[in-house]
């Protein structure tokens, strides 16, 4: 009995995961071509209408565009500072070198209503007008701790042997980190850089905070989601996971691609 079941048991359980995880995209995608009229409860015939004109919908476009403008700030922010600090951390020896390693994964475990809520005071306190900047400088906060713990294990594992080979070959400090250490950490800044993106695109709950009057994209899609959320925010949707997916298949070719011609060297 068991040889019988056994075979059958992960590809099953493997089955019903990926099931369970697509559902929630398959509907939002299947929805995006909904002749949804003033709601998009209920499905109310197929129409192409939708992705002709993804901005039908009001302010979706504005609330897209900002939460664009405001993850794209942000990732600059996180990915600098996150990957100086990463490298500070793994290559330099402090007297707080510990406790900074621990402090690094406070906002990571704080939840993020305390966060949130922690920021709006001291906004207030100092008398901070609410809006795009406040915005950035929250997502910037805990995006560059993820960016921290990713790169960090990035430059962890590189050998040291290749910058003191470089400046045994006369390399300035400098040149040795952008013609060597640059390079080959370039992999781990960029998986770090679109985190970043991801989590600021997608953060809700602190942008609810410290937003004020500016919509981003998950606000807008919070308060839609009141009446129905408009088949324009479907195709949003949709296109950023099927942008998110083309990444994602890409990375790995030319992640392949290299890998073949490392060991065809």
């Amino acid at each position: 009995m068991r040889r019988r079941i056994g075979p059958w048991l992960v590809p099953v359980f493997g089955g019903l995961a990926f099931l369970f995880l697509l559902v929630p995209i398959a509907y939002v995608f299947a929805f995006s071509f909904n002749d949804a009229g003033r709601t998009n409860l209920t499905w109310r015939g197929f129409t192409l209408d939708n992705w002709r004109n993804p901005c039908g919908a009001p302010a979706v476009c504005e609330a897209l565009a900002n939460s664009l403008q405001i993850s794209s700030v942000v990732t600059i922010i996180a990915t600098i500072l996150g990957t100086a600090i990463a490298i500070g951390l793994v290559r330099y020896r402090f007297k707080f070198n510990a406790t900074a390693n621990m402090l690094i994964f406070l906002p990571l475990a704080t939840p993020e209503v305390v966060l949130g809520a922690s920021l709006l005071a001291q906004f207030l306190n100092i008398g901070v007008d609410l809006g795009v900047g406040t915005i950035i400088i929250a997502h910037s906060m805990f995006c560059i701790s993820f960016v921290v713990v990713a790169v960090k294990a990035r430059v962890a594992s590189l050998d040291p042997k290749l910058e003191e080979a470089a400046a045994d070959l006369y390399a300035s400090p400098i040149q040795a980190f952008w013609r060597v250490t640059f390079p080959l950490l370039l992999p781990g800044i960029v998986a770090a850089a679109l985190l970043a993106f991801a989590m600021s695109f997608d953060d809700f709950i602190i942008t609810n905070f410290n937003s004020g009057n500016v919509d981003t994209f998950p606000k807008f899609i919070y308060v839609a989601a009141t009446r129905g959320i408009p088949a324009q925010a479907n195709v949003i949707g949709s296109a950023m996971f099927i942008i998110a997916l083309l990444i994602v298949i890409g990375g790995q070719i030319l992640s392949n691609r290299r890998a073949k011609l490392l060991a065809a060297r």
